[in-house]
């Protein structure tokens, strides 16, 4: 081992500015993985590639124990680049088990790959054809950054600065050196102040302030813009990323959102925030609304944040004008953290800025190089968060268009006022950006909505985070994100829970300020009281016992039996299920000898025939050679020329029944909160319950319900609620147990 000298002075050798060494000191956990990170390299003077590339891994790997890995790539110059270590670091968060599949690693991270300059022109040249057109009629005014962004497709591990050159050189071949007329600036249209949405006629344009002599008239001037637009109408919206399943907790939002606008005669946008295109998908797009209309809501208007991408950048450019927002350079890294150092550019001047951001915008900066940051400290003490990011990744709705996307922090207040909404409506955690929702809007000067925040609703045992779902799917633990052991509301849908029971659980829980962490029992306490009320009986045999009635009351050997759908209200309606000489019981509805405490059939033991007006007495149990019981033979009289037996037992035809699959579900999770690593030290993934789902495929079920649909759902006497799965084809139904008759008392 080497000597190692003090860590500024290690640091700096390794490539860090002073003043960026003593700022990583500040901060342990990364100073001492930097630290080791060098030490694994096991030399203290290399060049400062390397060491930007540790530092990077020092503030981005995840799993620690992939260091000595991913060190000695970095060592080995097998990963040379910012794209391969972020290709690289992207596999590892995404496969932190081990051992480590290198092969998969190596080729996750172009590790050999080497792309030449001559593939480099060879890609430029084709695109350049692809675009000829356009570029002759445009010229210089040509947006390359559509280029850029199928290069870097094609040339996923090339040089981007190489990339860029050989564009700029081939573009010059193609169209000379710029004119007088190239070096003019686009004519733009006069961009209006204020943006009303749907088209509304009235806006302002930046001269007409001069009539405003203080912000107060200018704040009651927008507020009577808005009531003249609204009539005073509440607008409310949910606005959920595009980019997972729904969960138990969003049910509460879009019951606060929808049920409050709804309670004040008012009307509840569903906004897409689709401002992030590499992680969503049309299924998340089409699974919110389905979620929003199954839970009984009708979005007034579906819209989505790239609807205003143009007024938002055009917001943006206001606020670069107004000294507000500045174009930056520092890395993701150096952004993380509570307090990361203060950038270099912050002082940049508006034309720099102005230029670099309409640079952005063409896609003539790398991917990671830039972002346009607002000039604001948050209540959390966050200093200027970044307004846009460069991603040059197409998106569902625009296309290639973009290749800059707004964030949350940017994008959220601005489009609330675009719509008009009234009030924002949103959980705690949001509360540390009111201060940066109320400053955007009042910095542009456009109408500013006000912000209520409410506490979020959590449930114990379970998660609902979108990375650990996807976590449990890949491991195999659930099937996909309807699985009914999860609390997303597709996974409560399969499961059986009515939207009804939801909605109910919601209004019970209120709307306070205090986080609500809830046992699911109070949940599935709502579940019963609705299935009591909604769901039909029937009857279900799940572990079958054959049953012959050696003096069966009619010839025929079938009689039909009239069987309520709600008992405690025969007038809700009935049904026709057939009895025949041979029926099944379930197996423990039998016992060979009773104790005091066993109330059903036994040997010495009649018992009652549900809905049937039968009593049975055993005759002979049949027997295996193994010793279980196989079939029971009985004979039967009526419940009038018996004594009253103890207890009445479900059944069904042996004759006319249908056979069926049945799932029985338990907790998923054996702690009250799995992702606790002190309760749960290897995290939630081990906390799994393998019994957590047990698979009946012999169960019978009246054939009443044969033309039942998915998701219809029926109470099976004496056993519980259940549910029609989607699983169900024209040869097996599929039933999934949504909750038992009443709590299991033994439950943890």
């Amino acid at each position: 081992h080497c000597i190692m000298p003090d860590l500024t002075s290690l640091f700096v050798a390794a490539g860090l500015t002073e003043q960026k060494a003593n700022e990583t000191l500040k901060n342990k956990q990364v100073s001492a993985s930097f630290a080791e990170a060098i030490e694994l390299v096991r030399i203290i003077k290399f060049d400062k590639s390397v060491g930007n590339l540790l530092y990077q891994i020092s503030t981005r790997l995840k799993h620690k124990h992939h260091l000595p890995t991913i060190v000695s790539y970095v060592a080995s110059k097998k990963l040379k680049t910012d794209i391969q270590l972020n290709c690289a670091l992207d596999y590892l968060k995404n496969n932190p088990s081990m051992p480590l599949d290198e092969s998969k690693f190596s080729e996750a991270s172009g590790v050999g790959v080497e792309v030449s300059p001559a593939q480099i022109e060879d890609v430029i040249e084709k695109l350049v054809e692809a675009n000829k057109a356009e570029l002759l009629e445009q010229r210089y005014k040509f947006n390359t950054g559509k280029i850029l962004m199928n290069a870097r497709k094609l040339l996923k591990f090339a040089d981007g600065r190489i990339v860029k050159s050989e564009l700029d050189m081939q573009i010059l071949d193609l169209l000379g050196p710029k004119s007088e007329a190239d070096l003019e600036p686009a004519s733009k249209p006069k961009v209006p102040y204020f943006y009303y949405v749907w088209g509304n006629s009235y806006t302002l344009t930046t001269n007409s302030f001069s009539e405003f002599l203080n912000i107060k008239m200018l704040l009651l001037f927008l507020m009577e813009e808005h009531l003249k637009i609204t009539g005073g109408q509440v607008r409310t919206r949910f606005p959920p990323e595009p980019n997972g399943i729904l969960h138990i907790g969003h049910a509460k939002a879009i019951n606060f959102n929808f049920g409050y606008a709804k309670a004040n005669d008012g009307v509840c946008f569903l906004r897409y925030d689709d401002t992030n295109p590499e992680k969503e998908e049309e299924k998340f797009f089409k699974g919110i609304l389905d979620m929003v209309n199954w839970l009984g809501y009708t979005p007034y208007k579906v819209t989505h944040a790239s609807d205003y991408f143009q007024e938002l950048f055009d917001l943006a450019v206001v606020l670069i004008k107004k000294d507000l927002a500045y174009i930056c350079h520092q890395k993701y890294e150096e952004l993380k953290g509570i307090n990361p150092p203060p950038s270099p550019w912050r002082n940049r001047p508006i034309p720099e800025s102005l230029a670099l951001f309409e640079d952005m915008r063409k896609g003539k900066l790398d991917e990671g190089s830039t972002t346009l940051r607002m000039k604001h400290v948050m209540e959390d003490g966050k200093q200027d968060p970044v307004a846009y990011r460069i991603k040059f990744t197409p998106h569902h709705r625009t296309g290639d268009k973009w290749c800059i996307y707004p964030t949350y922090d940017f994008t959220h207040c601005l489009c609330d006022s675009i719509e008009q909404i009234s009030h924002s409506l949103c959980t705690k955690e949001f509360q540390a950006r009111r201060s940066s929702y109320f400053w955007l809007c009042n910095s542009v000067d456009i109408y500013c909505p006000v912000q209520w925040e409410y506490g979020r609703l959590n449930l114990q045992y379970t998660v609902v985070s979108k990375r650990k779902i996807q976590k449990l799917i890949d491991a195999g633990i659930v099937r996909d994100w309807d699985d009914p052991r999860l609390f997303t509301l597709t996974a409560l849908r399969r499961r059986g829970f009515p939207p009804e029971a939801l909605n109910d659980f919601c209004a019970k829980v209120g709307v306070t300020g205090n986080l609500c962490i809830l046992e699911p029992s109070m949940l599935e306490a709502c579940v019963r009281t609705t299935l009591n009320n909604t769901a039909p009986r029937v009857m279900a045999v799940l572990y079958p016992l054959k049953v012959t009635i050696t003096n069966f009351p009619n010839e025929a050997g079938s009689l039909d039996i009239k069987v309520p759908d709600f008992p405690a209200d025969e007038s809700k309606g009935n049904h026709v299920t057939n009895l025949t000489k041979s029926i099944f019981i379930e197996r423990s509805d039998y016992m060979e000898i009773a104790d005091k405490s066993y109330k059903r059939f036994a040997s010495d033991q009649s018992v009652g025939l549900r809905h049937a007006g039968l009593v049975l007495t055993l005759e002979r149990a049949e027997k295996s050679s193994k010793g279980d019981v196989v079939e029971l033979f009985v004979t039967c009289k009526s419940v009038e020329d018996s004594p009253k037996p103890k207890a009445f037992i479900h059944w069904v035809s042996a004759t006319s029944c249908l056979e069926c699959e049945v799932r029985v579900y338990s907790r998923l999770f054996k702690h009250k909160n799995p992702e606790d690593t002190s309760v749960v030290p290897g995290g939630f993934v081990t906390d799994c319950n393998s019994d957590s789902l047990s698979v009946n495929t012999a169960a019978r079920v009246e054939c009443s319900v044969k033309k039942a649909k998915v998701f219809d759902k029926f109470q099976f006497e004496r056993l519980g609620y259940f549910c029609i799965d989607p699983d169900t084809t024209d040869n097996t139904m599929v039933f999934n147990r949504t909750i038992p008759l009443k709590e299991d008392a033994g439950k943890n």
